[in-house]
């Protein structure tokens, strides 16, 4: 007995298809029975259609789409039914209730979960960047970073940071110390691409006695010094001017402010 040829399935899509081919493989799990997917992404032209219901039409397979133009929905319907091709609209009963819902009519713009699926990726990637590019972390990657933040201990980089990277952009931050030149992949960067966060000695106190208290420190600390504190506010500030790096003055911000006012430099 001649084995029967494994099902075939298209998937049609104007965006990547994934939504789709995950909506079809979980209906599928449901037979328990091989198959093949054949994918057709970013489908924009009815000439297109056509020659993928030809093909279908050929492996006797069946068409899963979804479509948001109306020349390519149309064509798929005319062709499906001119070849005798089973096509299955996955969007047009959503398409039809929310109509009534929202009592208005659609957009036939393709790629729209696309793009907020990419900005949603985006974001991933560059809170992933910024978590492994901490404090000085993994410098040999900095010019993987959009911006880099710059300035003393507590002067608020990694949560500047964190929030820059929750709205896409992949920040690393690196401690500037006295004494110590900054790593040579740093200085390297293009200056515009390092922004330094600024602050007065009496709120870096301020802000070191309050997290020295909650980790149980020695008041004695030299982090809490006042001269070693000025030294080091100084050396940062020199540091900035001397390698052309822009500044905020972040003492008295929050985060966002900070975050909004550092987007303005790079913008700028």
């Amino acid at each position: 007995m001649a084995r029967r040829k494994q099902p075939t399935i298209f998937v049609v899509s104007d965006g990547r298809g994934e939504t789709a081919t995950q909506l079809v493989t979980a209906a599928a799990l449901q037979f328990g029975k091989h198959y093949r997917i054949v994918r057709e992404s970013e489908v924009r032209t009815p000439g297109r259609v056509e020659k993928i219901v030809k093909r279908a039409a050929a492996a006797k397979a069946v068409i899963f789409y979804t479509l948001v133009a109306d020349d390519t929905r149309g064509e798929m319907r005319r062709s499906g039914n001119e070849m005798l091709v089973p096509t299955v609209d996955i969007l047009g009963p959503a398409f039809t209730a929310l109509g009534d819902l929202f009592h208005s009519e659609r957009s036939s713009t393709p790629g729209l979960f696309y793009r907020l699926e990419h900005e949603r990726f985006d974001r991933m990637a560059a809170i992933d960047y910024t978590l492994t590019h901490d404090d000085g972390q993994r410098p040999h990657e900095l010019n993987q970073a959009d911006l880099v933040i710059v300035g003393v201990s507590r002067a608020s980089k990694s949560s500047t940071c964190f929030f820059l990277a929750y709205h896409g952009t992949k920040a690393a931050n690196v401690p500037l110390l006295p004494d110590i030149p900054p790593p040579e992949q740093l200085v390297k960067l293009p200056p515009e691409k390092v922004i330094g966060l600024r602050v007065t000695v009496d709120r870096l106190i301020t802000v070191r006695e309050a997290r020295a208290a909650h980790l149980g420190f020695q008041t004695t600390d030299p982090y809490l010094d006042r001269r070693t504190v000025a030294r080091e506010v100084i050396a940062a500030h020199r540091m900035m001017e001397k390698h052309g790096w822009r500044w905020v003055e972040a003492s008295y911000l929050a985060v966002e402010e900070i975050a909004r006012e550092v987007m303005h430099l790079a913008r700028s």
